[in-house]
């Protein structure tokens, strides 16, 4: 960006506040981003507590939303980086997915499956704090058909930080008026995940399938759990025989098949 563009980018920021708080000033601060380097889609999530990811704000067409959010809603997030690096208090900043995706996350059947149907090569998020332990994490998502972020582009994005945190804070602050329920349905997705399989396989066993559906090698499993690679080998093998499978895609399938299943899932998926 060159110096009279720079200029003009920075003096923007003040045609943003004179907008209503909420999803007009969001819609602005989205095409002042734009600005500073092209971006195809914004999506605003809020991850709090076990409840599914919140949509405070996106951009996507009518035709492509039902992927990014809903589908992504009622049990794929459970393996999204971003989601997990939320569950371990990640640091307020601007990050890559792949800063915090395991080492078979691309070549993963989450990434396979779901993600690649995106048809994205890329995205990068401000992480926020919000009050009562929730994060907000808006993504700056790039389709395949074009080139990753520069270094110089994260660099300016990263002079953008105090504006976007302030402006995701005051829709918070709008949406957080009308709490959510205590005892939303959102729960009987969190809890068909951390179930999944419990009728036939042993806690060590739903461990390992958890971070196997995570994106996670049997070498990282064995790291993460402090057993050997072979154990890991033994263990897998055990996973498909009681579950009737014969591939970490078919185990895929069956856990997605199981959120769709559940009942508190259905019911979820029919108020959305």
């Amino acid at each position: 960006m060159r110096h009279k563009e720079l200029k003009a980018w920075t003096c923007g920021v003040a045609q943003l506040f004179p907008l209503a708080p909420g999803r007009p000033r969001l819609l602005g601060l989205s095409q002042w981003l734009q600005q500073a380097c092209p971006v195809d889609h914004f999506v605003l999530f809020v991850y709090e507590g076990n409840h599914r990811p919140l949509d405070l704000f996106d951009t996507f067409p009518a035709d492509v939303r039902h992927v990014y959010v809903e589908d992504y809603q009622v049990g794929p997030y459970l393996l999204d980086p971003f989601y997990l690096a939320c569950t371990r208090d990640q640091a307020p900043g601007l990050w890559r997915l792949r800063q915090f995706a395991p080492d078979h996350f691309y070549l993963g059947e989450y990434y396979q499956t779901y993600y690649q149907q995106t048809g994205l090569t890329e995205e990068i998020a401000f992480f926020v704090d919000l009050d009562d332990g929730a994060k907000a994490v808006l993504s700056l998502m790039r389709k395949t058909s074009s080139p990753a972020y520069s270094r110089d582009e994260m660099q300016l994005l990263e002079c953008a930080r105090p504006v976007v945190e302030q402006m995701v804070r005051e829709a918070w602050a709008l949406r957080r008026a009308q709490p959510r329920p205590a005892q939303d349905l959102d729960y009987k997705i969190r809890e068909a995940f951390d179930h999944f399989g419990a009728q036939v396989l042993t806690a060590r066993e739903q461990e390992i399938v958890q971070l196997l559906l995570r994106g996670h090698s049997s070498a990282s499993v064995a790291e993460q759990l402090d057993i050997s690679p072979g154990t890991v080998k033994i263990h897998r093998k055990n996973i498909y025989a009681k579950l009737g499978i014969g591939s970490q895609s078919e185990l895929l399938g069956l856990f997605i098949r199981e959120l769709a299943g559940h009942e508190g899932v259905r019911e979820v998926r029919a108020t959305a």
